[in-house]
């Protein structure tokens, strides 16, 4: 009845320049650690098995190449006993065009601390270049044994060498309304809502009781798919309303 969690996207990644995706975090050291920091050391005190690396960059320098943040922050400071995850070619996306030097990468992601790599086509390519850099010395037997043992205690823990497969005995509890009625809760709570203008004597919030109409307008008004977003059916939601019956 449990399952391993993974936290991300170490770290920051909410705070990039104008919000761009995969942007750049201009922050201080005190600013990163008050305002981006404390989710992740509440979540290792819980015990999460696992953190995703983020794309973004703090300070100009890629989070997938920042050993600081990775290793002696994330591990020794904080004192995470999980395992570091890339993001989906993360660290391709070190060099710019990203695979534009994959050997870079991967020596940089692995030196940085991150445990598993998120290789999602050709893992023969990673896999050869791994095993270069440590018979030629540039990655340490003692990165490797870390990354190995971290990976072994989460499957250790999750019980998966006695047990591999799901167990199905709470299957008939999916969709319940527990659930659902738990999910409604979570999209109430998440819920962002903005105000156009900048006249602040006159807000547009909170929305009269006694309005007769509301217009609700845009691509997402009557489109059911894209009102339940990403990752719902597809990785950027789906368009249309017969897909979530």
């Amino acid at each position: 009845d449990k399952v391993a969690a993974c936290a991300k996207h170490f770290v920051g990644d909410g705070g990039t320049t104008k919000g761009i995706n995969e942007n750049n975090t201009v922050i201080g050291y005190h600013g990163l650690m008050s305002i981006h920091m404390p989710a992740y050391f509440h979540s290792i005190i819980k015990g999460v098995s696992t953190v995703m690396v983020s794309y973004s960059s703090w300070n100009g320098q890629k989070m997938h190449a920042n050993r600081y943040l990775v290793k002696t922050v994330l591990k020794d400071t904080l004192k995470f006993r999980g395992f570091v995850i890339s993001d989906w070619e993360g660290i391709d996306r070190i060099t710019y065009p990203p695979h534009s030097n994959y050997t870079e990468s991967v020596l940089k992601g692995i030196s940085a601390g991150i445990d598993m790599i998120m290789v999602p086509y050709n893992h023969t390519e990673f896999i050869n270049i791994v095993t270069d850099l440590v018979n030629n010395n540039y990655i340490s037997m003692d990165r490797i044994d870390d990354a190995a043992r971290r990976i072994l205690r989460v499957k250790f823990t999750l019980g998966l060498f006695e047990t591999p497969l799901a167990d199905e005995t709470l299957v008939d509890q999916l969709g319940s309304q527990a659930h659902r009625d738990l999910a409604r809760e979570a999209v109430r709570k998440s819920l962002v809502l903005l105000k156009n203008g900048e006249n602040a004597d006159a807000p547009v919030l909170p929305l009269p009781k006694k309005a007769s109409r509301i217009l609700v307008a845009g691509s997402h008004a009557n489109n059911m798919g894209y009102q339940c977003g990403g990752w719902t059916a597809t990785w950027q939601g789906v368009d249309g309303n017969n897909y979530t019956a």
